[in-house]
């Protein structure tokens, strides 16, 4: 475990919200003092911090790797920040990102031609971790002139029976 500042606050909190209650019940200084540094790690690793890990957004971030992105297509979000970040298709022609992504799982809809636009290809990146999280990220690629123009990120929402 790796000690940082944000631990030791965290540890601090936890450790006066405990102590605050355990003095409630005992006002002998040195029990509620021993009760609280041993229920402190329990409390925060049994009960805080499973919640922080629920609620918030975090995820791990990756790298691009060609190999990562077809073997592991629901973890495909940790990769999309590189690939926006560092713009890392612009200017690919069709047959690279064919390569470096494999063929297009669908074709974004194009209302002037009311057909699906062979120049919009959609991927899917998998749902980030999260509770109640129903929204899949998906990236949307552009082309022009069999160039890549523009990526789009955004949510489909997604209804589980």
């Amino acid at each position: 475990m790796i000690v940082t500042p944000l631990l030791v606050i965290f540890l601090v909190v936890v450790f006066i919200g405990i102590w605050l209650f355990v003095n409630t019940i005992d006002k002998r200084k040195w029990i509620t003092f021993l009760v609280s540094l041993v229920l402190t790690p329990v409390v925060y690793f049994y009960m805080f911090y499973p919640m922080i890990n629920i609620f918030s957004s975090y995820h791990h971030e990756k790298h691009f790797s060609t190999k990562a992105w077809e073997e592991n297509p629901q973890l495909r979000y940790e990769m999309a920040n590189q690939i926006l970040a560092d713009s890392l298709l612009i200017g690919h022609s069709k047959n690279d990102v064919e390569a470096l992504l494999g063929k297009p799982e669908w074709l974004s809809w194009d209302d002037t031609l009311k057909v699906n636009s062979q120049n919009k290809w959609n991927y899917n990146l998998g749902f980030k971790p999260g509770a109640f999280n129903n929204m899949q990220e998906c990236l949307e690629l552009q082309f022009i002139y069999n160039k890549v123009k523009s990526i789009k990120p955004y949510q489909l929402e997604k209804t589980f029976e």
